[in-house]
């Protein structure tokens, strides 16, 4: 009994080496190899950190049939797709500094252009700072940070950037009579498709700033220290200055107007924007337009939206040089790649043309995260992303795997962005941060990259605000200085609802009145998902109280 013992302990112990040599061990190879994905312990990656500006979700991979944007469609395909990210601000410089620093706009209490947060507020670190403080070279080419008083006419250097932030030279002509109009002079126009060998240095900004992107590539190719380079395209940002070549491709004939024109039923006045530099074009105040809810002729508007998904096919363009080159050096399968815009633009939706409010139209972004090893788990990163001339290659297809609907914000990408990259989390900020440096008012992401979502999660909420300088429209109504801003819009976006109070607002102490209650919105996304039907009841009080107590602490620290 004893050897027939002794003998089965043997085969046991045979077998069981077996085993693990053969199962086990591959087995925990496999695991190591995803550890970015299920553990986030992997080695750092580089950063490339796109950004377009004034973009709304017109793109391909976001549904919309118009639209011709296969590169950035050909990136989605392998990355994690954010179908309902919101912007906090929807105007450029809050925006970008609320995202790059993952606080809330009452937190960095930048709601215009003229302030730069770490001395109006708080010395709080950015996306890039982060970076560069865990030996990252950090770099930034073109519209990035707001240029200007809000990035301290450094986009922010030397905090967030290694080298001074590239800005392309052609970029001064932007605003001058660059358009050549019907009588053959030069106008500064709306609708500015252009001859790019007659413009001045023969080049346009995201052409300079493209070929500036791919130099900084490439000399971070065979470096030693990891990489984040940002990089903010100009476009579909007014004016719509372009190569005329990209109207080709949305024929005037086959575009359509909006699929709601008009002022959304019971719309209190100061949720609306009078788009004022829409009017201050050329070719605009031509028109004659009465202000502020007068009506652009349906010609112009089938042409304002033809040149809007124009710019957004050239931004495209762009982006695919910059993702090819990553395959060209070898650098897709170590470099993680995120996408998103600073916000949307109204396409004449609710009769309004920019951006400056709380609707969807404008608040809501594309967002699109490439993880190699998480969002391409089982694909070869190499070579998977060759550029698609759409001039030239208008037959295309891709699928999106990776698609999340559960609503998320902008000031989630640098708590995620910095998990899947391996540089560890910030933590999340205190109810009071003003003092708080590095912390994070979003949320980590980075466990949506490992499953599929499963059900709508409705306690997912963003939060984006807008400040009236008064409950009517008027001239800077869309962009009001500090100092006049009376009424602050506050928003709620749930799975099925956007919820918006304006309130009292006092900018000298930047404390919010609940009681103050101007006007409401609610719009209930099942029935109503262009947001035209405002259901809300002004003297349902209650409920209103209820609702502000999901507002975040930033804010709510404010009331009086």
């Amino acid at each position: 009994m004893t050897r027939v013992s002794g003998s089965f302990k043997d085969a046991k112990n045979t077998l069981t080496k077996m085993f693990i040599r053969l199962l086990v061990v591959p087995l925990l190879l496999v695991l190591q190899s995803l550890a970015p994905a299920v553990f986030g312990i992997e080695e750092r990656k580089n950063v490339l950190f796109l950004m377009a500006d004034d973009l709304r979700t017109s793109l391909g991979c976001y549904g919309d049939p118009v639209a011709k944007s296969p590169n950035i469609d050909q990136l989605a395909s392998k990355s994690q797709v954010f179908l309902n990210a919101y912007a906090q601000q929807a105007v450029c410089a809050p925006s970008r500094t609320s995202m790059l620093t993952s606080r809330r706009p009452d937190t960095t209490r930048l709601y215009d252009f003229k302030s730069y947060w770490r001395v109006h507020s708080g010395n709080y670190t950015t996306i890039p700072q982060y970076f560069k403080s865990r030996g990252y070279f950090t770099m930034s080419v073109g519209k990035v940070f707001h240029p200007g008083i809000a990035s301290n006419y450094t986009d922010d250097y030397p905090y967030s950037w290694s080298i001074p932030a590239y800005h392309p030279a052609s970029f001064r002509y932007e605003k001058e009579k660059m358009c050549k109009g019907e009588d053959g002079k030069l106008h500064a126009n709306l609708l500015c498709a252009v001859n790019v060998t007659e413009q001045p240095g023969g080049t346009l900004p995201d052409l300079e700033s493209t070929e500036e992107a791919v130099r900084l590539l490439k000399s971070q190719a065979s470096g030693n220290d990891p990489f984040f380079l940002a990089v903010g395209f100009h476009k579909p940002h007014i004016p719509f200055r372009i190569p005329q070549e990209y109207l080709s491709l949305y024929p005037l004939e086959e575009m359509t107007l909006a699929p709601d024109p008009d002022v959304p039923r019971r719309l209190p006045p100061v949720a609306y924007n009078p788009w004022t530099d829409v009017r201050k074009r050329d070719d605009v105040q031509k028109l004659n337009i009465s202000f502020p809810y007068g009506p652009v002729p349906k010609d112009f508007q089938l042409r304002i939206r033809q040149h809007y998904y124009a710019a957004v096919s050239f931004m495209d363009a762009q982006v695919g040089r910059l993702l090819s080159t990553l395959d060209e050096l070898r650098l897709a399968d170590n470099t993680v790649v995120v996408f998103t815009s600073d916000h949307g633009w109204s396409l004449g939706e609710h009769g309004e043309w920019a951006k400056y409010s709380n609707f969807d139209v404008t608040t809501r972004v594309p967002l699109i995260f490439y993880v190699p090893g998480a969002t391409t788990m089982f694909d070869k990163p190499r070579g998977s992303f060759p550029f698609i001339d759409v001039l030239t290659q208008p037959e295309y297809s891709f699928m999106n795997e990776k698609v999340r609907k559960n609503v998320v914000e902008l000031v989630d990408v640098f708590p995620t962005l910095s998990h899947v990259a391996g540089v560890g989390t910030p933590q999340t900020c205190p109810d009071i941060s003003f003092k708080e440096e590095l912390c994070t008012e979003g949320h980590n992401l980075a466990n949506a990259f490992q499953y599929r979502e499963s059900r709508e999660n409705e306690e997912a909420v963003s939060f984006s605000q807008y400040p009236r300088p008064a409950d009517t429209p008027q001239v800077n109504s869309d962009l009001p200085d500090l100092k006049d801003i009376k009424v602050m819009g506050y928003s709620v976006r749930s799975w099925d609802y956007r919820f918006t109070l304006w309130l009292g607002f006092n900018p000298e102490t930047f404390e919010v009145n609940v009681y103050d209650i101007h006007a409401g919105e609610l719009y209930m996304l099942a029935d109503d998902p262009s947001e035209d039907n405002n259901v809300y009841i002004d003297s349902n009080h209650r409920v209103i109280m209820r609702k502000m107590a999901s507002l975040p602490p930033a804010v709510m620290q404010n009331y009086v």
